[in-house]
């Protein structure tokens, strides 16, 4: 496996323990409606959450969360209208981001941009 995909997992599961340690509830982890993909789906206070995570071992290519660019964006959008379609009971839905910086395998910093788009 790629070092960057190893990376990204071991920053979802970071993400998701934050989450549930803020008092999220994880619903989904890597959702998937055809070729989109959600890194996580939680719910806090009756808010559906759809969250992106990025996450980098420095800064060489800019800070995490400067990657979910408009595209990213878009397409995660496609994504939670697709499971809303599914899941009708959610109502109220807010797009985050985790971005988390490593340091030897150990989280540096974690950020949580809630309602980032």
């Amino acid at each position: 496996m790629f070092k960057h995909k190893q990376t990204g997992i071991k920053g979802e599961q970071i993400a998701v323990k934050f989450l549930q340690n803020s008092g999220y509830s994880i619903l989904e982890r890597n959702w998937r409606h055809g070729k989109k993909e959600v890194d996580i789906i939680a719910k806090k206070d009756d808010i559906l959450i759809i969250a992106e995570v990025k996450t980098r071992n420095n800064y060489d290519f800019g800070f995490p969360e400067e990657a979910v660019n408009t595209k990213k964006q878009e397409f995660l959008r496609e994504a939670a209208m697709a499971y809303i379609e599914i899941h009708r009971q959610h109502t109220d839905i807010r797009f985050d981001i985790i971005s988390i910086l490593l340091d030897k395998e150990a989280v540096k910093e974690i950020l949580h941009f809630e309602a980032a788009f």
